[in-house]
Order: C-alpha cells, then sequence, then structure tokens
C-alpha cells in the first residue's frame, strides 16, 4: 500500500480526478478565471474620455431643485441647457414608466422630440408593459442567443414616442456579481431589444435600425450600418475595458464646455443612485452605459476567444503531466527551477496578451492544477525516499558505522541489486576457552547471556568504529568484512587494525 501511494503514477490519478473535475467549468474555476482576468486588468492604462461626459445629479443639485424625483421640467430644462451649448446625444439612463405625480411630463415630451435624446427601458420579471422595440437585420437566427427577460418595463407612452432612442439600462453580472460584460442585444419574446450604449451610437449616426450576424456557435457580430462592425461573444455580450475616466459636471453647473459631446446624465445623490460591482470597485450605475459606450466607439474591444477555455483546460494537464514526471525522476533544483518558470511565464504570457492585444487568457486554472499535482509528486518522491532511507537505517543500523549508514542513505544507488563481484577482507573472532567458561555457568545461564552480551557489544563498536559491517554473531563468535557494502580502499588495513 505505501508503494502505491508514494509511487508518481498517484499523482497522475489526481491529476485525473482535477481534470474531470472541471471539465464542467464548476464555480470555483469560473471564478478563479474572472478574478485572474480583474487581476491582469489593473495593469490598464487609465484613458480620459474626449467624448463623453456625465452630468451628475449630485448632493448640490438635490439642494437646488428639491427632492428625487424631481418635476420632469427640471429634466426638460437640464435637456434644453444642454442643447443650448451644442452637446452631442443626451442619454437619460432613468427609468420613466408612470406619469409625473408633479405633472411635468409635457415638458418634458416637448424636450425629447427630435432633440437627440435616448431615455431608458428596462428587464423585468414582473411586468411587460410599454417597451419600445428595435429592428433588427438578422444573419441567421440570434433569437437562442440573447440574454432573455420575461418582460420589458419601457418609459410612458408619450415619453417613448417622442425620444429618439430607447435602450435598455440591464447589466448582465457574472458568476461572482462582478459586471465585466454587457449584452448589446436582449429579448423578450420575438422582439430585440438594444442596450442603451447601443441605441446612443445608432441615434448619433441617424439609422433605423441595427444588423446582427449569427453563426452555428452564436452571435458573432453587431452593426450599425453607418457604424463600424462590433464583434461580440456568442451571447452577443462585448467585455468593458473599465480603465476609462470621464469628466463630470454638476447639473447645476455651466455646460459650456460640454459642446460636442455625448452628454449622460447620472445620479450621484446619496441613497438615490444605484451602484454595481466592477473589476475596479464599485461604481455608479451609469457607468455602466458610459463604459460601454466609450468602448464601442474606441473599438477597443477586450477579447476573449471560445476556445480558450479548452486550450487552457488542455495546457494545464500537459504541463501538469510533463512536471509529475520530472518530480518523480529530476533533481529537486531542477523541479524547483521548472515550477519558477511556469508560473513567471504563463503570468507574463497573460500580461502580454492583455497589455499588447486586449487578449485574455486565464492562468489560474494552469497553476491550480500543476501546483496540486506537483506538489502531490514531489511530497510523493520524498516520502518514498524517506522510507527507503528509514529501511536502510533498519537494515544496516546496527551492522554499520553512523557515517556508512548516512552514505547509503543518500545513495542508495550504491546497493546494488544482484550484488557484484569484490575483494573483502573478512574477520573472525571469538573468546578463547569459551566452553570452560559456559559451564561455570550451568546454573547461572542470564548471567552468561549478560557477560555475551557485554563482551559482543564492546567487540561490535570497534567493528562499526574501524568501518566494517557486521556479517553475524555465532554464539561467541562474531563475523565481520570491509570493503562491503560500501568501497573501503585499505580494507585489509582496517581489518588489522580491527582485530589488534
Amino acid at each position: 500500500m505505501k508503494k502505491i501511494f508514494t509511487h508518481w503514477i498517484f499523482s497522475v490519478i489526481i491529476l485525473i480526478m482535477l481534470m474531470a473535475w472541471g471539465f464542467n467549468d464548476p464555480f470555483v474555476k469560473q471564478t478563479a478565471r474572472l478574478k485572474s482576468f480583474d487581476l491582469i486588468q489593473k495593469y490598464d492604462t487609465p484613458t480620459v474620455s474626449q467624448d463623453v461626459v456625465i452630468v451628475e445629479i449630485d448632493e448640490r443639485a438635490i439642494e437646488q431643485y428639491g427632492q428625487w424625483p424631481w418635476k420632469r421640467d427640471v429634466i426638460a430644462d437640464i435637456v434644453w441647457r444642454l442643447r443650448e451649448v451644442g452637446a452631442g446625444v443626451i442619454v437619460l439612463p432613468v427609468l420613466f414608466s408612470e406619469d409625473d405625480r408633479l405633472g411635468g411630463d409635457q415638458a418634458l415630451i416637448d424636450a425629447l422630440k427630435n432633440n437627440g435624446v435616448v431615455i431608458a427601458q428596462v428587464g423585468t420579471t414582473q411586468t411587460n408593459r410599454n417597451a419600445v422595440p428595435r429592428g433588427v437585420a438578422k444573419i441567421g437566427d440570434p433569437m437562442p442567443w440573447l440574454y432573455e427577460w420575461p418582460g420589458m418595463l419601457g418609459p410612458i407612452e408619450s415619453l417613448g414616442a417622442s425620444a429618439d432612442g430607447v435602450g435598455v439600462i440591464n447589466t448582465a453580472p457574472e458568476i461572482d456579481g462582478v459586471v465585466r460584460r454587457l449584452p448589446l442585444l436582449m429579448r423578450v419574446g420575438d422582439e430585440i431589444y438594444p442596450a442603451i450604449a447601443i441605441e446612443t451610437i445608432r441615434v448619433a449616426v441617424g439609422d433605423p435600425s441595427y444588423q446582427v450576424k449569427t453563426q452555428q456557435g452564436g452571435v458573432t457580430a453587431m452593426r450599425i450600418p453607418k457604424f463600424k462592425t462590433i464583434d461580440t461573444d456568442a451571447n452577443a455580450r462585448i467585455w468593458l475595458r473599465w480603465n476609462k475616466q470621464f469628466e463630470t459636471v454638476s447639473a447645476v453647473d455651466d455646460f459650456k464646455t460640454l459642446q460636442g459631446k455625448t452628454v449622460i446624465v447620472g445620479i450621484t445623490a446619496e441613497g438615490i443612485g444605484g451602484v454595481i460591482a466592477t473589476p475596479n470597485g464599485e461604481q455608479y450605475a451609469h457607468m455602466t452605459t458610459a463604459t460601454s459606450l466609450q468602448t464601442i466607439i474606441n473599438g477597443d474591444n477586450i477579447v476573449r476567444y471560445d476556445y480558450a477555455t479548452f486550450v487552457e483546460y488542455i495546457t494545464a494537464g500537459v504541463l501538469a503531466l510533463i512536471l509529475i514526471l520530472a518530480a518523480a525522476y529530476a533533481p529537486y533544483w531542477l523541479i524547483g527551477a521548472l515550477i519558477v518558470l511556469l508560473y513567471s511565464g504563463t503570468a507574463y504570457g497573460s500580461y502580454f496578451a492583455f497589455t499588447r492585444h486586449l487578449q485574455l487568457w486565464d492562468v489560474s486554472w494552469i497553476i491550480l492544477v500543476t501546483t496540486i499535482t506537483t506538489f502531490h509528486a514531489v511530497f510523493n518522491r520524498f516520502m518514498k525516499e524517506f522510507f527507503a532511507k528509514q529501511q536502510i537505517k533498519k537494515q544496516f543500523g546496527t551492522y554499520l558505522s553512523p557515517a556508512m549508514v548516512e552514505k547509503l542513505q543518500k545513495n542508495p544507488e550504491l546497493l546494488k541489486l544482484g550484488g557484484e563481484t569484490r575483494t573483502l577482507t573478512f574477520m573472525f573472532s571469538d573468546i578463547r576457552g569459551f566452553t570452560p567458561i559456559s559451564e561455570k555457568y550451568k546454573g547461572n545461564p542470564e548471567g552468561l547471556t549478560k557477560l555475551i552480551n557485554r563482551f559482543l557489544t564492546r567487540m561490535t563498536n570497534i567493528v562499526i568504529n574501524n568501518n566494517g559491517t557486521i556479517d553475524k554473531y555465532m554464539g561467541d563468535c562474531i563475523m565481520a568484512f570491509w570493503n562491503a557494502p560500501l568501497p573501503c580502499e585499505n580494507h585489509a588495513e582496517m581489518a588489522v587494525k580491527t582485530a589488534i
């Protein structure tokens, strides 16, 4: 049993178990992969947007205009002020799903008509009312691949009909609750709804609809005819590049610097603004709209190939198998060097792929698998060698000097299986006149035993101190030899020295 658990094959069995566990991409594996992506994106260089500005409904705005929600003619006033300074598309990621209890809807309707304003709708599990779908030309069938909501809650009909665009503000958090990707298209039944960022671009370029391309493995790309093609994953999502920074202006400030820029009106007042989790920590919900919009405008989409998870899975298994074999046969220093090379090489490769090509490659699975299997293999080898040393000590500890036992423990290969031919020097020593002595102890055998033990112990120590090997004890006789199992060049001299 001990041999089974210390054999390198047992590490291969552990590897097979790990690979079987990771095949279905369990929660732990997914989470580790996503966290590794977050870590690598920490090295992304921050950039300040030249296209998008955020107008904040902050504490100062609440102090001036009163508690939220405001009467909608206040929102209308902000829209008109932005239009007066020549702002670009105005994005209001605010849900106007109910009539204004203060009676300000008409003022907002007037501000929205043909004024380059995009407002919000939201996917919901509770209702389906006033949704505003958008026409999509399809190559292939994208419907099975799109994020689906049971219902869509849109703005009141008068506002939805007046706005130039209505976009979905839902996010799609990953398995750990962090928003890293955003679906550009979503569905409710047979209708398709665009995210508010892509709707903003459609309004900006003046196109009436979208195009989406689907192949056997899912959605591959979408485009607005007057805008460039946007590559997506199979579910029409893009990775958000969270290195974007945006100029912010309070809703009560002067808007003169906002000419020609897309403006997102976001809520940041305490207790009102929604907050989401991102790879860079908590952010206000409207930052998703801003970041996705700027990512699309820049065209600097982060890439995660569909086949990447499979490549990482296989790579981990191959590297782990190589390290298991190395751990079984290579010197310990080489094993350590290979582990360091693996860790540094994969980490740098992931860093290089992202910083130079915006590609995401996961090293967490490779490191997890290789670490567990390699250290298990090294531990097995250590225990195997430890047991071998203990066996040598057990077998030779009473017959060889401690120094010679230590040499055998360090180099067990000195013991050749099957033996070898070698010139030895033997020594036989017994007690002169032992028969008369033993007759005197006829009535006291314990005394005789004590006498012999005292003698043989003393003689054994002399043999061992002179690097001899005890072969056997025969009554009062002790037999020893030199030049085996370890070589001794002056074996004859040492035997004579022992005899003297």
